[in-house]
């Protein structure tokens, strides 16, 4: 039991540890204006909303992979819809592209999504390894994604633009040097962990004491420490759970790639991605991309199945513009399976050995 403990510790802690160091950069990025920055300036490219809506979605794409999806939805929801509202098109398809795109853009590299971190921990795969290969099932994903919603939300689309986008200043603070040492580290080091955590904890410490952008209220709730830890010791307990109960582990190492994504979407529908996850990679794994793949596009099919779509709700709401748990679902059990498809195909293409 004790070595069950341990063992899980050891595959939980680092990833939620480097999780918390890329939100606390994310909110120093945040505080220097810098998503509003490149989001309204995006919002000013010309031609009509399809234009605007994929240009939005390249940066949701680009904010995942660097700073983590939970960051993405958490700061750049806002922003889309409020680029949305001023350019007078319908909201729909910011409003569910974001958390669409948060999860299906979190592919490329370890960081990207803590399932990623909590598989790669027992199937020691290098970050710029696994990067190499999940760069273009990441593409695949995104172009999915972005191509779906836009048929869905044509009507809406292809209106003309409409009104005008107030453009703040893009500054060159310490959340570009926290974004830049985040993918170096995350790139270059086997275990980076605690030297993502210690950058966003000086980061943090530094805007708070050198500019007037962040207070120290702002800086404490852009950790969402309470739900972190409360995740963290959910994925604990199905950790130890997977350590005494070898079944899921034999399962995993029975079936292909296909059924590996297909059992990790279904698993993270129910029980959310973070405890599948650690339930099903106890053991390394003979196919962890393919399982990748479903435990992070596959909570695009229920709101429960990541705790970036927990976010997204609470701040749309907040936003004024509530979402429906029943049209994310209807528009998921399509997108779903044929952004997965695609990654998969792709992955076969580029990486066949991970099949």
């Amino acid at each position: 039991m004790n070595a069950a403990f341990f063992n899980s510790l050891h595959q939980v802690w680092p990833p939620f540890a480097l999780v918390a160091g890329l939100l606390l950069i994310g909110r120093v990025a945040a505080s220097d204006g810098l998503f509003e920055a490149v989001g309204s300036r995006l919002a000013l490219l010309p031609g009509n909303g399809v234009v605007m809506f994929s240009a939005l979605m390249s940066l949701v794409a680009v904010v995942t992979a660097v700073l983590n999806l939970d960051t993405s939805v958490v700061f750049l929801t806002p922003v889309l819809i409020h680029a949305a509202r001023q350019r007078g098109i319908k909201e729909r398809a910011f409003l569910y592209g974001s958390v669409f795109m948060a999860n299906g853009a979190s592919l490329l590299l370890p960081g990207s999504n803590l399932t990623n971190l909590l598989v790669l921990t027992t199937s020691h795969l290098r970050s710029h390894v696994f990067a190499g290969e999940m760069l273009l099932p990441w593409l695949a994903s995104i172009l999915v994604i972005t191509i779906m919603i836009s048929l869905w939300c044509w009507n809406d689309l292809r209106a003309p633009l409409a009104g005008l986008v107030t453009k703040p200043p893009l500054r060159w603070g310490f959340g570009v040097v926290g974004i830049l040492l985040a993918t170096v580290l995350v790139l270059v080091l086997t275990n980076p962990a605690l030297p993502v955590l210690v950058t966003g904890v000086a980061l943090i410490v530094a805007q708070v004491a050198l500019t007037s952008r962040l207070t120290n209220g702002e800086a404490r709730r852009s950790l969402n420490a309470t739900t972190l830890l409360l995740l963290m010791f959910v994925a604990l307990g199905f950790g130890v759970l997977a350590r005494l109960w070898q079944g899921p582990a034999h399962l995993m190492n029975s079936v292909g790639p296909w059924a590996s994504a297909g059992i990790g979407a279904g698993l993270s529908t129910v029980v959310n991605n973070l405890p599948a996850a650690v339930l099903l990679s106890s053991k390394p794994l003979h196919h962890p991309l393919a399982l990748l793949i479903g435990l992070d596009l596959g909570p695009n099919l229920f709101v429960t199945g990541a705790l970036s779509s927990l976010l997204w709700l609470r701040i749309a709401r907040a936003e004024g513009s509530p979402p429906s748990v029943v049209r994310f679902a209807m528009m998921g059990c399509v997108l779903t399976p044929c952004s997965m498809a695609a990654a998969l195909a792709t992955l076969y293409v580029v990486a066949p050995r991970a099949f």
